[in-house]
């Protein structure tokens, strides 16, 4: 046994508690910053990192008060300087504990492994994992230009292609060269959503060989996500395919990362510790010297305007923009056709038009795709006689009729009840569907095309995607295995099925109703929309024997709206433009910073209170002090207002926006504010509110 010291360790400390930083303990072993430990919590034992080491116990707490480590998890090789600094920068950024974010990015299995069962493991470990690299196909020139620009700058690079253009064989063949430079190096290749990685997966494994691959995402198995996480962390994964949990993977010869689809939403994390894993891709990239790539045919506004050319007015992005305008081959981008729906019959789901573009296709043996980005049968069951709506009783929202099951169902507490036989108000029979979901569609269709025959003279195969079909394990992929096989002639789907994936034989994709996202109050809805159309219309030709007729359709009843202008050319950079200068003229992000402050309450009025007082505290404790007088001017912060979706399980939410031109002004504020919540929490009158949470460069308001 060596000399006592004092160490500084992280642990899992419960959210916004005064708990907050680094816990003291004495060491009776010899350990090192990075190892993990077992130590005493309150009555409980829990896993550690270790964080400092110091030379004295701390100076405002007598060494008798300072409890002793249980234990060393042996056997694993410490937490490297550079993962602890990833974890420490998230923390500060993202306003959480550095404990929660620390060991949230553990593998859950690995809290309770003694350190017989963690040798056990460490033994199976498949330390010689060979890199069996399958060469891959013949490079165009665009794909040859753009890996000779990388291999010449230090990034981070901006991968702007057209959707077909051939982004995976880039970042596939820089992740060849990057394991054929160094027998140790590793890549980190992430993906938005874990339904498009058995697809990348199953790409990667053939390229690379099963044994350098491991994958990392929130569908695994306990026992999986501990056995990837100790196999990257040992070094011996060459490559971690991940979603946006990947990216605090502990890699310790990190030398590349790759973020597809960069744009998605998805890689923002939307409960504790919220996250940007694609920002966070790029600060780890600094932390490792390791050239990042973030790819889309639409990428955020964010990363475009981080990615513009410096002119005599301006400096330019920080980020390397590399273009990709062509689809592989002879294959050609789908002819955009937009329907105008004011000229079609009152209440018309189909046109006319793409009914008989439909039947077309499907009488050729090629394959359709519609989009329609709403569940179930219809949003909302009504009676017209005393206007009863099928509204959540918990939250503020209506619940959604599903036929198949006959149940109306909430999609954000949960609740299910069997549909009504009569109004539950005025007991009229007669309660009938108002609108559409894709449960409808695909019934309406399948009347609509109950005539029609395929090539082989049997009739219309219909199939339906989206998050009610696919909720078993393995429902997805066998629904994808049968639209590659062709066994599908027409796929109704939700965004899930724009996204990434690579169907050969589609060659018509209509958007049936997208005209909500034009008026939204969400200042994102626009580009989120032209992305979801963009990478919808991507999915269509291609195979290039295809691509010629491929169209895109757009049902609208704005038709000369400039996202479909846009659009129909097949032009990100106009769209890009038009929203930036919106953005600039309004001061919203990129061109801003904002957080937003949220409190969940039983009452609305506890709700807000609680966030009116803490504004009020703190412009007034800032005011007073010379020192931070500035930053009331340099940052707005708003009064409180109801969320959008103002109920959920009968909890009432309100938010409050802080916003600012200075990134650093804006992280000041929320570092004082963190400490008036606090103050203001602990007041009597403020019992009432449940919770309260900090997010950092929100994506939705």
């Amino acid at each position: 046994m060596s000399t006592p010291c004092w160490i500084d360790v992280a642990v899992q400390t419960p959210a916004h508690s005064q708990v907050g930083g680094l816990l003291s303990y004495r060491c009776p072993f010899l350990v090192q910053p990075g190892q993990l430990v077992r130590v005493p919590f309150g009555p409980r034992e829990v896993l550690g990192v270790v964080w400092a080491i110091q030379d004295h116990a701390p100076a405002d707490m007598p060494a008798s008060n300072v409890r002793d480590v249980l234990g060393v998890l042996e056997g694993l090789p410490p937490l490297d300087e550079a993962w602890r600094q990833l974890v420490q920068f998230s923390a500060q950024y993202y306003q959480r504990s550095l404990g929660e974010v620390a060991l949230s990015a553990l593998p859950p299995q690995l809290r309770d492994l003694s350190n017989e069962q963690l040798a056990r493991r460490l033994k199976k470990q498949n330390t010689e994992r060979a890199v069996n690299t399958t060469p891959g196909p013949a490079l165009s020139d665009e794909q040859s230009a753009v890996l000779a620009q990388m291999a010449t700058g230090t990034g981070p690079f901006l991968l702007f292609g057209s959707t077909g253009s051939g982004k995976t064989e880039v970042y596939l063949q820089a992740v060849e060269r990057m394991l054929a430079a160094d027998p140790r190096d590793q890549a980190l290749l992430m993906v938005p959503e874990i339904n498009l990685t058995p697809q990348l997966e199953e790409r990667v494994q053939a390229r690379f060989g099963n044994d350098a691959v491991v994958s990392m995402h929130s569908g695994m198995t306990p026992a999986q996500r501990l056995k990837g996480w100790l196999a990257a962390h040992a070094g011996h994964a060459r490559i971690v395919l991940g979603t946006r949990m990947a990216i605090f993977a502990s890699m310790p010869h990190l030398k590349l990362i790759v973020v597809d689809e960069e744009h998605d939403p998805s890689y923002k994390q939307q409960e504790g510790a919220r996250y940007s894993a694609r920002d966070l891709a790029v600060y780890r990239g600094r932390l490792h010297k390791a050239p990042v790539l973030l790819a889309s045919a639409t990428p955020s506004l964010e990363s475009w305007h981080h990615s513009r050319p410096a002119d005599a007015e301006d400096t330019g992005g920080r980020y390397q923009r590399l273009l990709m305008p062509s689809r592989i081959g002879t294959a050609l981008l789908p002819k955009v056709r937009r329907v105008d729906m004011n000229k079609q019959p009152r209440r018309a789901v189909l046109s006319t038009q793409l009914v008989a573009a439909i039947q077309e296709r499907v009488q050729r043996g090629e394959q359709c795709m519609l989009l329609l980005n709403r569940r179930g049968y219809a949003p909302v069951l009504h009676c017209a006689d005393c206007g009863w709506k099928s509204e959540c009783k918990h939250c503020s929202a209506f619940r959604v009729f599903h036929k198949i099951d006959r149940t109306l169902r909430c999609h954000h507490c949960g609740l299910t009840e069997r549909v009504p036989r009569a109004c539950p108000e005025c007991g009229n029979a007669d309660i009938a569907p108002i609108g559409r979901g894709t449960e409808q569609l695909e019934e309406h269709l399948g009347e609509l095309l109950a005539h029609v025959l395929r090539t082989d003279g049997s009739p219309v195969r219909i199939a339906r995607i989206d998050a009610d079909t696919t909720r078993l394990k393995g429902a997805l992929e066998s629904q994808l295995a049968q639209v590659h096989s062709g066994e599908v002639d027409v796929l109704i789907g939700t965004q899930m099925i724009a996204k990434g994936h690579d169907f050969r034989r589609i060659t018509l994709v209509a958007a049936v109703n997208p005209d909500t996202a034009l008026f939204s109050s969400d200042f994102r809805a626009p580009e989120r929309l032209f992305a979801l159309l963009m990478q919808a219309a991507g999915r269509a030709g291609r195979d290039a024997t295809q691509s010629a007729t491929s169209e895109m359709w757009v049902q609208t009843f704005h038709p000369q709206h400039a996202l479909f202008e846009a659009l129909k050319q097949h032009d990100y950079p106009a769209f890009a433009a038009s929203e930036l200068a919106e953005r600039t003229a309004a001061d919203l992000p990129p061109i801003s910073h904002q957080a937003l402050l949220r409190a969940d309450a039983r009452t609305q009025e506890a709700a807000q209170a609680l966030l009116n007082a803490a504004r009020e505290t703190l412009e007034a404790q800032l005011s007073e002090n010379p020192d931070t007088a500035d930053l009331v001017l340099q940052v707005s912060v708003y009064p409180a207002v109801p969320m959008s979706m103002q109920r959920v399980a009968d909890v009432e939410r309100a938010q409050m926006l802080l916003e600012s031109p200075s990134r650093m002004a804006l992280q000041k504020m929320l570092w004082h504010l963190h400490g008036v919540l606090h103050q203001v929490r602990s007041q009597p009158e403020h019992k009432g509110v449940i919770r309260w949470l900090v997010d950092v460069d929100p994506q939705a308001i």
